[in-house]
């Protein structure tokens, strides 16, 4: 018989701190995740952060969300993104995944949306049928450096074996890239690279429609869902840690030293994002800037669903990228929460809105 616990702000703390959550077989969330949930500006203390699903009293699986709201004629609507979905193999056709989603759209009464979903998810959540596909956002996804060494053994491990062969493949066109690319110099004008969001720069945010602040961002800068580190939690599924995973708090200035471009970069193992973007006049600077960043941090490859950034890269002459892909994030909105929101109401997404700014 399954059982379902639900755990908000402070159970979730509490959980956390007594070290219970160790003692499964599997992690239903880390400790620095757990952290950042809890110090979510926008999570309600009432709110359930995460449900756990026990199988005649053994832990078979759990799902997260992430508190959110939009500010709809200047009332607040709360909202949650799915964030984590698991059902450990053991537990598998008891219908444990659909039992867990329908707590969590019962606790947010159906205002429950999903991105960032794997096939597998994609697959459950259109099998519910309460899910529709709304507000899909055109992206490119920008390649660099040759990367054969680990994207075709993922693709077919039957060749595993010809993995130093691609690696000097790599090594060899990565050589020709890098010549290529030494016409990409540091920019003549002003910048700044932070590790946070400064004073000026949320002054420079307020002039924008942002689903997030200076300090909410500044928050999960300071409280990420993965951390910099080469060891990892085997017992939690979910991202937890990376090699590299660092913030770049970017600041673009005019010839008269006023600032014009203010942005967040994600990298993460030589994989680049570009979570929010806020400019005044023009990408132009702001494009000769990210050239810039992508040779000196030997970056693999940037996906961006900034559209006017995505016009001016293609007008560039200069960007490095050697190939570049179509790509689309959709977003499925539980039919209950859209039926709450006005007609014609579009959230105005950026790139790292939701979770998709933590991974």
């Amino acid at each position: 018989m399954t059982e379902l616990k639900t755990l908000n702000k402070k159970e979730l703390d509490d959980f956390v701190t007594s070290g219970d959550f160790r003692n499964f077989d599997f992690l239903p969330i880390s400790e620095h995740r757990a952290e950042s949930h809890i110090r979510n500006l926008k999570a309600l203390d009432d709110q359930t952060l995460l449900v756990l699903a026990f199988y005649d009293g053994k832990l078979a699986g759990y799902v997260g969300c992430f508190p959110d709201n939009y500010l709809i004629d200047g009332k607040i609507f709360h909202y949650a993104w799915l964030s984590t979905l698991y059902v450990s193999e053991e537990f598998r056709g008891k219908r444990i995944a659909k039992t867990l989603l329908n707590k969590m759209f019962a606790e947010y009464d159906g205002n429950i949306i999903a991105t960032e979903f794997t096939k597998e998810a994609e697959t459950l959540y259109n099998r519910l049928g309460v899910f529709e596909y709304v507000f899909p956002k055109p992206g490119k996804r920008y390649y660099f450096r040759s990367d054969a060494t680990h994207i075709i053994p993922e693709k077919k491990p039957e060749i595993k074996s010809l993995k130093p062969v691609f690696k000097w493949a790599d090594a060899a066109a990565n050589s020709l890239i890098a010549l290529k690319n030494l016409t990409i110099k540091k920019p003549d004008f002003r910048f700044e690279i932070l590790d946070h969001i400064d004073t000026e720069s949320s002054e420079f945010m307020s002039k924008f429609q942002s689903r997030r602040n200076a300090d909410e961002i500044n928050i999960f800068i300071k409280n990420p869902w993965v951390l910099q580190s080469k060891s990892k939690e085997d017992k939690y599924l979910f991202s937890s840690h990376a090699e590299v995973f660092r913030y770049f708090w970017i600041k673009i200035y005019d010839k008269n030293n006023t600032l014009t471009t203010c942005s967040l970069l994600l990298l993460r193992d030589g994989y680049l994002k570009i979570p929010y973007l806020f400019s005044e006049t023009g990408l132009d600077r702001f494009t000769d800037f990210l050239s810039y960043f992508i040779v000196k941090n030997k970056v693999k490859a940037l996906t961006s669903y900034q559209q006017e950034l995505n016009k001016k890269i293609k007008q560039s002459k200069t960007f490095p990228k050697i190939y570049e892909r179509d790509f689309e994030r959709r977003y499925l909105f539980h039919k209950q929460l859209i039926e709450h929101l006005p007609k014609g109401f579009d959230p105005r997404y950026q790139d790292g809105d939701g979770d998709c700014m933590m991974t």
